[in-house]
């Protein structure tokens, strides 16, 4: 099974079946969204099929340096992160929960950055998303 509650190499993700997938985490996905490009414009959205096993995963990226990446999971979404050496340290500086800060401290490094993934269930987990968003694109 995929990472990514859709796997359907042949059919690219739409409304409706983000919104079967999603359930009531579809309003977190499109709150994300909005927010995203209020602060981000141009906001490029791009779906990509990562393979058997992810899946598809939606890349919001502002002109060449992507913000995130979205992967809708059965009732809740994750959101994948590459944060580099600047926005780790300015993430420990923040007010981000201490869980969050474990979760990227144990996140394998990799030449362009840390890679890291939270889990967005509710809308205390949205705003976490919207204050790492906030801290990668300002380091």
């Amino acid at each position: 099974m995929a990472l990514s509650a859709l796997d359907d190499k042949s059919k690219v993700p739409d409304v409706k079946e983000l919104k079967r997938v999603l359930g009531r985490s579809h309003e977190h996905w499109e709150s994300l969204i909005t927010f995203l490009k209020s602060e981000y414009e141009p906001l490029d959205q791009m779906w990509n099929f990562g393979g058997k096993n992810w899946g598809w995963s939606l890349r919001l990226k502002q002109k060449k340096r992507t913000v995130l990446y979205m992967t809708p999971c059965e009732g809740n979404i994750l959101v994948g992160f590459v944060l580099g050496e600047k926005a780790v340290k300015a993430a420990h500086e923040s007010a981000l929960p201490k869980s969050v800060l474990t979760v990227i401290d144990k996140a394998k490094k990799y030449a362009e950055g840390r890679g890291v993934r939270i889990e967005v269930g509710n809308k205390k987990d949205c705003e976490v998303v919207k204050k790492l968003a906030a801290i990668k694109m300002n380091n």
